[in-house]
């Protein structure tokens, strides 16, 4: 579909915002007076909606105007959207009257590092409001945040990025794990084992490369999304997974994981704290992306 076509299908918004407010209030004269118009201008925009849609959205109810069966489905169609609207404007303008500033974190970098250690930052900045979401790699260019932590080369137009974590991986697996199919004593007898993988099936191919041992069931095993589930499933006692130490150190210090072989293997991606190249970050943006890069950073 082209652009002249997407236009000709997008409905008038004025008229359905119209039919919003007419619906919500039951009556014209109360949404006449929500939008600052006449109830004579209320009408119009229904009628016009009415002959976009070619349906009839209302119905004379002796004085009154009432919705039809249509009306009804259209209103509950779209007054999701309009909440979703309102939600986003107030979200603006909260945000310009308070110390807020959000960020856009890697699910295993936000539950195993970042929050973790967030009451520090906190306490030290008790005003700020901090609003995380997830930032997911296929879906970078429409990241709306003021920060983002990072998962690739370093590349990303429009971006600031500065290395924060290696991503180099070495191997691990849960306590239980290794005390049903312990000791492991080799890459060799982990190849034997079963193996999960984070996102594709090749880096355990590479890992026995470096490691120097002979592999052929790297492929086999359960293949996750992303480093999060891959934890889960490492956790739970699926198998063993290539994992970055800094992300996990605090589940190998519980004893809940156990890193296998300190022998990493490197594909040039890492952890990256990003900031807009084009507009400057707020004080309280410049206090958590230094205090990022002071407390959370590892790479060499």
């Amino acid at each position: 579909m082209n652009n002249l076509e997407q236009l000709a299908n997008d409905p008038p918004l004025r008229a359905v915002r119209t039919f919003e407010a007419f619906a919500r209030h039951g009556g014209v004269n109360a949404a006449a007076r929500e939008l600052g118009v006449s109830p004579s201008a209320v009408s119009h925009q229904l009628h016009l909606l009415e002959s976009f849609l070619q349906q009839p959205l209302t119905l004379r109810q002796g004085r009154n105007l009432g919705l039809t069966e249509e009306g009804r489905e259209y209103y509950r169609a779209i007054r999701s959207a309009f909440a979703v609207l309102r939600s986003a404007t107030e979200h603006v303008r909260e945000k310009s009257a308070t110390r807020q500033v959000t960020i856009s974190l890697i699910p295993m970098f936000a539950t195993n590092l970042f929050i973790p250690r967030l009451p520090q930052f906190l306490s030290a900045n008790p005003a700020l409001d901090i609003n995380i979401t997830y930032a997911n790699h296929r879906s970078y260019p429409s990241d709306a945040a003021d920060l983002s932590i990072r998962f690739g080369t370093g590349h990303w137009p429009g971006y600031h990025s500065e290395p924060l974590i290696s991503g180099a991986v070495t191997p691990f697996c849960s306590r239980q794990f290794l005390q049903r199919h312990g000791p492991i004593a080799t890459p060799q007898a982990l190849s034997e084992l079963p193996l999960l993988h984070d996102e594709e099936r090749g880096t355990w191919g590479q890992w026995f490369d470096v490691a120097e041992a002979s592999h052929s069931n790297t492929h086999n095993g359960l293949l996750l999304e992303d480093g999060q589930l891959t934890l889960i499933a490492t956790l739970t006692g699926l198998g063993c997974s290539l994992l970055r130490a800094p992300l996990v150190a605090p589940l190998v210090a519980s004893g809940e994981l156990v890193q296998l072989f300190d022998v990493p293997v490197d594909d040039g991606r890492q952890y990256y704290l990003c900031r807009r190249a084009n507009s400057e970050l707020s004080s309280e943006g410049n206090n958590l992306y230094d205090w990022i890069k002071g407390h959370l950073g590892h790479s060499p």
